[in-house]
This record gives C-alpha cells, sequence and structure tokens, in this order.
C-alpha cells in the first residue's frame, strides 16, 4: 500500500471518469482526492499538501493546461498527468512545456496511467532530495566568514592558491589556512564536492 503522502489530485469535470479512476487507483494502492474543477482544485487544495495531480484538458473555466501552467507560474512543483479525449500534437507539446510528466489520450489504459503517476512520485521525490540537499549546504555555508566565502567562490571558479592570494593581497600561506577552514566546515577536501555546495546552495550565484 502506498503511504498517505502518495495522494492522487484527480481533476476532472466528468463523474463518471472521476469515479471509474478513483476506483482504480484505490485499488493500486493509492490515496485519492477528486474535484469536479481546476477552480475547485485550486480553492481547496492544501498548500503543504504532496501528490501527483491527473487533469482532464477540457473543462470549463480553467482547463487543465492552463492548470498545469499556474501552477508552474507559481513555482508549484507537484508532478501533473494530463488526460484528454481531444488530444491533438498542439495539447500534447504544450503540456510537455509546461512540464507534465505525461500526457495520456481517453480512454486511458490503466496501467500506463498507473506508471505515469508513479514516474510523477519518483519526479517529486528526486525534488524532495534535491531541497533537502540545497538546505544542507546552504547551512555549512552559513557557518562560513565573509572571507571564507570569497576563497570558496574563487575555489569554485578553478583558482589555485598562488591566484587566490594575488587577487586578496594576501600570503600564499594565509589563503591555505583559510582553505582549511573551509575544508574543516565543509567536511570537505575535494574541489569538486565544494563546487557542488555552491552549486546546491546558490544555483543562481555566479562567482566573481
Amino acid at each position: 500500500m502506498k503511504t498517505l503522502s502518495h495522494t492522487v489530485f484527480l481533476v476532472d469535470d466528468d463523474e463518471d471518469v472521476c469515479d471509474a479512476l478513483q476506483m482504480l487507483l484505490w485499488a493500486a494502492g493509492f490515496a485519492v482526492e477528486s474535484f469536479p474543477s481546476a477552480l475547485a482544485f485550486l480553492e481547496r487544495r492544501d498548500q503543504q499538501a504532496v501528490g501527483c495531480i491527473v487533469a482532464d484538458v477540457r473543462m470549463p473555466g480553467v482547463s487543465g493546461l492552463q492548470l498545469l501552467e499556474r501552477l508552474a507560474a507559481e513555482g508549484e512543483r507537484l508532478p501533473v498527468v494530463v488526460i484528454t479525449g481531444h488530444g491533438d500534437v498542439s495539447a500534447c507539446r504544450r503540456a510537455f512545456k509546461g512540464g507534465a510528466v505525461d500526457f495520456l489520450t481517453k480512454p486511458v489504459d490503466e496501467q500506463v496511467l498507473i506508471e505515469a503517476i508513479e514516474t510523477g512520485f519518483t519526479r517529486l521525490e528526486a525534488q524532495r532530495r534535491e531541497t533537502s540537499e540545497a538546505d544542507e549546504a546552504r547551512a555549512l555555508l552559513a557557518r562560513l566568514t565573509q572571507r571564507e566565502n570569497e576563497i570558496l567562490d574563487m575555489v569554485a571558479r578553478g583558482w589555485m592558491t598562488k591566484e587566490i592570494a594575488r587577487v586578496m593581497g594576501v600570503s600564499p600561506r594565509t589563503v591555505e589556512t583559510h582553505r582549511a577552514n573551509l575544508a574543516e566546515k565543509l567536511g570537505t577536501t575535494s574541489v569538486a564536492e565544494m563546487v557542488r555546495l555552491v552549486l546546491l546552495a546558490r544555483p543562481t550565484h555566479t562567482p566573481p
């Protein structure tokens, strides 16, 4: 059985389809919450909710594709599987451009749907790990002094000790002392690992 964190949010205005999919997903071990429209989902969703969305394309008000794009614009990273009875290349392209896990046409093959949802949860777990690693990296870098952060940036750019010393106007021995402190605080002497930590903690940061 899936845990409660493995919740599928069904968003479809066709009650019969929604009921059938809900029974299928229950049988597969998922917790399921259903919504008759994209607006209903947006109004009622818990901001802390974790799960995979299965959304129909054609719905009154906000379509499934618009829901996908709105969530992406808000920075919401819940995986979305798009289903439709009126698939076309344009809609398919738009769905994948919006970050959809898959684009399935009705009648949906049961096993294909379950596999798509599982892929969504795999993606979600990877995002969770990435977020956790980024938090850990930021915590490590927060332990550094301003001077150590400056040197770390240069190390991450591949600068050698003598280059760093020349730019900072200090002796190579002073730089080596700072690098030793860096290694102790970050728990690694590997330049590659230091670069990884910088990229995780400051993904949009470009060292000077």
